[in-house]
């Protein structure tokens, strides 16, 4: 295993694609001899058969460089992060074989400029090199196409330097120019006072420039790939999502494929894409412009959906809060402003989005507040919401924040839609799906075009074969919703009673009324944060006297911090007064949820021990030759090649190979490595003509050899399913608040209403719970409203609730899927953690993991809680078929599982 390579993927958590590109690189670093391709013809194509004959060997997708230098080509699709692979091959090139220079192509300036930032930036966020120590005392040199001729050649022995260029400037300043008459050489190739030649002659010169081309396929042109020729790197890495010259022919030099296609059938690093309609959509009769009407306003619908569920995202997971914006697609640079005129007017939505639309074109690309809005659309300071565009988003355009895609009148829907949702496939939270269906979905919204479409993506080769495909209800469409948090009964207590106070007339009455609420928030604020004392067991022992002192030190210390306030000793007096009164009401108001990370362990491969089935093991040792080719006559010879006989030992040789495989462990699978190469190099032995060859043959047929064993050991291959690491468990936690959307106007109903049809459940936030820990729920199904109505009006229930989806940390899956259950219910003796599901689903594998994972969590808060006076948990899965109102709690406990 390549040890700097293995470092590298770790410390620049590169994404699968991006570790098997990188180790394509370290590969092929080891093969290629990475030294300047001779001056002479001849020479020069010997050398490049030579070396495309290694490539080819590993992988035979390369079957022409289509350059005059080793150039390898990686195809993978826009979104999976090929910017921070050309960050690992050079952190790679630089750390295993000293190669010191570089020079970055960039296809245009967008592009350009962001490279600058991304290799020359520390301090921004998506700056390649974090994490790499090597460089925080020794940063790479940035040199630009904007400074290049100010570069002198006093460099240091161990500086790396970065050329970073834009094509268009690079191939301008290699053009020949005239000044007065007189015909000039180009910029690049003048005499630099600095370095006392030009700076083409100081790059050409160098023995160790590696070239690296963003977007490669921008540069197969003649007048580029001449202009690289002449740079003479050692090496090309190319880049790109689509792997076709300008005369659409497919490049020659790919060694490895990552393609759109495979990236939305992983699953892991876009967006899901989605085609909609609205449902029952019928065309028949309506202009073009009501057909971009109705187009424009269900994208704003799904527009102002997203925009709701990501704040719920942001608020749920503590993460920063992304502002979705749509892309409209115009036919030409007239419709383009037809469009902008109506959605920036009084008459669309009210004037809603008046000053929220930006038109990015031909005719307004130089304004230089439009290019400032368009650069800065992530930014929340950025209130554009809506972006119109004719065909200007090319290449760089990497924003994570376009979730809407309208394509109004388009000839080709389907190679619209195939063409444009690479633009907005980009996932904002660290290039990773969150696994909440809004926040991972692009949607392009395509009415008239949506059978075509789906016509379209029958085409098993067609990237919108991955695609889903949502019809939006009628009813949907002009619904508004907005953001409700429901916060937990204490603190809405304290809300409620912030208002009354704000009521009091009297100044001096209202001050102390102030104080004593003031007071109160500061305890309930504190308190959850002294759960981790040894003194606190449960809630109770926050009474304890050594604990009060401590949280009234620290609310004195709060109190203290920024601006004074001026009534901080009434409000300490007032701390001791209340304190004992608020730890009671904490006490009644929440659940004592136990808090620990629930993780499980490593899993684990070990082999069985087995004995080699040797008969396909027949190797010969082969004839070695060189050839010679005579420069002037261009004959061929062979002659014999006379060998030292130093190979080494054959059974290391055949270990090193094996331990290249990344499920051997050395340390754990060393006798039976020895085992199994013994005796396969025992059967090798016992067929050849001539023992003195063993070692030889070994030799040249190590990787096969290791295959057929590795072939073999697969076979006694087990995977170990982790086990749930022991937890530390602290005492209770804070109750965390519920965020979710309501329905504007007619969005909440009483938890008692019987809600038809029953698929409307979903939409409603309900209210008027006496026992619950939120005063304000929504519920996934009836099954979970007539739950509730049961743990409210039965009377073994105590307390109950529906946990937010940051309550527990409870993992399972191997630690990639977190937990959730759907409530928790107090009785007299015992806190049941309870999941409803459809019956038929009882069995799945998915639930009988999380149920297993519940368990664990149960079982290790009862061996807590019970230490320490508390309750016994118990996790109970409930088919949804016994939930029925008229039954009681202890009824469904018993006929759960």
């Amino acid at each position: 295993m390549n040890q700097v390579a293995s470092n590298i993927k770790q410390r620049l958590s590169l994404r699968e694609p991006l570790q098997e590109s990188l180790d394509i690189v370290a590969r092929l670093e080891e093969e290629l001899s990475l030294s300047k391709t001779p001056e002479g013809a001849d020479e020069a194509e010997l050398f490049l058969i030579q070396e495309l004959e290694k490539v080819k060997q590993l992988y035979p997708t390369c079957t022409n460089f289509e350059r005059d230098f080793p150039s390898i080509a990686f195809s993978i699709a826009t979104g999976v992060g090929k910017t921070r692979l050309m960050g690992a091959c050079i952190t790679y090139l630089y750390l295993k074989r000293g190669i010191k220079n570089f020079f970055v192509l960039a296809p245009n300036l967008t592009i350009y400029d962001k490279l600058i930032e991304d290799f020359g930036n520390p301090a921004y966020h998506k700056y390649v090199f974090n994490g790499i120590s090597e460089f925080v005392h020794n940063r790479p040199v940035i040199i630009t196409g904007d400074n290049y001729a100010q570069q002198g050649n006093l460099f240091s022995e161990s500086e790396i330097r970065i050329n970073i260029f834009n094509i268009a400037k690079f191939n301008s300043d290699n053009k020949a120019t005239k000044k007065g008459g007189m015909s000039l050489p180009p910029r690049i190739k003048r005499l630099s006072e600095y370095l006392g030649q030009s700076y083409w002659e100081y790059l050409s010169g160098l023995n160790d420039l590696v070239i690296l081309m963003d977007e490669a396929h921008r540069y197969h042109a003649d007048a580029s790939k001449n202009a690289i020729n002449e740079l003479k790197p050692i090496l090309g890495i190319e880049f790109t999502a689509t792997p076709l010259d300008e005369k659409g022919r497919l490049f020659k030099n790919v060694v490895y494929e990552y393609s759109l296609a495979q990236a939305l059938n992983d699953g892991k690093y876009v967006k899901n894409p989605a085609i909609a309609t609205r449902k029952n959509f019928k065309k028949d009769g309506m202009s073009e412009r009501q057909l971009e009407i109705v187009k424009l306003e269900d994208a704003i619908s799904i527009h102002q959906d997203t925009k709701n569920e990501l704040e719920i995202y942001a608020l749920n997971n503590q993460v920063k809060l992304v502002k979705p914006f749509i892309l409209v697609v115009c036919k030409d640079i007239n419709h383009a402003k037809e469009i902008y005129e109506l959605i920036n007017s009084e008459e669309f939505y009210d004037g809603e989005y008046k000053g929220k639309v930006l038109q990015i074109d031909s005719s307004t690309k130089r304004e230089e507040d439009v290019e400032k809005q368009f650069l800065s659309l992530e930014n929340l300071d950025n209130n554009i919401e809506i972006v119109i565009h004719v065909n200007m988003l090319k290449e760089g355009w990497d924003v994570t924040n376009l979730y809407t895609i309208v394509p109004l009148r388009a000839a080709n829907a389907a190679v619209l839609v195939e063409q444009t949702i690479g633009r907005g496939l980009r996932l904002p939270y660290e290039g990773k799906r969150t696994g909440v269906d809004k926040v991972d979905k692009l949607t392009v919204v395509a009415h008239e075009n949506f059978e075509a479409v789906i016509l379209a993506a029958q085409n098993p080769n067609s990237v919108l074969n991955k695609m889903s495909f949502i019809e939006i209800p009628d009813e949907d469409i002009n619904q508004k919703t907005e953001v409700v948090t429901s916060i937990p009964v204490v603190e809405k207590q304290l809300e409620q009673t912030q208002k009354a106070v704000s009521q009091i007339t009297n100044s001096n009455e209202r001050q102390k009324a102030q104080n004593n609420l003031d007071a109160k928030k500061a305890v309930v604020n504190a308190l959850p944060d002294f759960n981790s004392l040894p003194e606190v067991r449960k809630v109770d022992d926050l009474n304890k006297p050594e604990v009060k002192r401590k949280v009234m030190r620290k609310i004195e210390s709060d109190l203290s911090k920024g601006q004074q306030n001026l009534f901080k000793a009434d409000i300490l007096n007032e701390v001791a007064a209340v304190y004992e009164a608020m730890v009671g009401e904490l006490k009644e108001r929440i659940i004592e949820i136990p808090r620990m990370d629930l993780v499980q362990g490593e899993t684990t491969v070990s082999f069985d021990y087995f004995d080699l089935d040797v008969l396909e093991f027949n190797f010969q040792a082969l004839e070695q030759e060189i050839i010679r080719l005579g420069l002037m006559d261009k004959q061929v010879e062979t002659l014999r090649a006379r060998s030292s006989g130093s190979y080494g030992d054959p059974i290391k040789l055949i270990i090193t190979q094996l331990i290249d495989y990344p499920e051997i462990d050395y340390d754990d699978n060393a006798d039976l490595l020895y085992h199994l190469t013994s005796q396969a190099v025992e059967k090798i032995k016992a067929q050849l003509k001539e023992e003195k060859k063993l070692s030889e043959t070994v030799f040249q047929f190590k990787s096969a050899i290791a295959e057929k064993i590795y072939n073999q050991m697969k076979d006694h291959f087990e995977l170990h399913t982790p086990d749930y690491i022991a937890p530390k468990v602290f005492p209770f936690v804070r109750i965390e608040p519920w965020n979710f959307t309501a329905l504007i106007n007619a969005g909440f109903k009483d938890y008692r209403d019987i809600i038809q049809p029953v698929s409307l459940v979903p939409k409603y936030v309900f209210r008027g719970f006496e026992k619950a820990c939120h005063l304000e729920y929504k519920f996934d199904s009836k099954t979970e409203q007539d739950l509730a109505f049961i743990l409210e009006n039965d009377k073994c229930v105590i307390k109950w609730l529906r946990p937010a989806s940051n309550q527990f940390r409870i993992y399972w899956d191997n630690n990639s899927k977190k937990y959730e259950p759907d409530f928790i219910v107090e009785t007299e003796s015992v806190i049941y953690m309870i999941e409803t599901k459809a019956r038929k689903d009882i069995d799945a594998i998915d639930v009988l993991q999380k149920k297993q994972a519940a368990e664990k969590y149960c079982q290790y808060a009862t061996d807590y809680t019970l230490k320490h006076g508390g309750k016994e948990w118990k996790y109970l899965l409930m088919p949804h078929d016994i939930v029925e109102r008229k039954a009681s709690f202890n009824y469904l406990a018993q006929l759960s599982k």
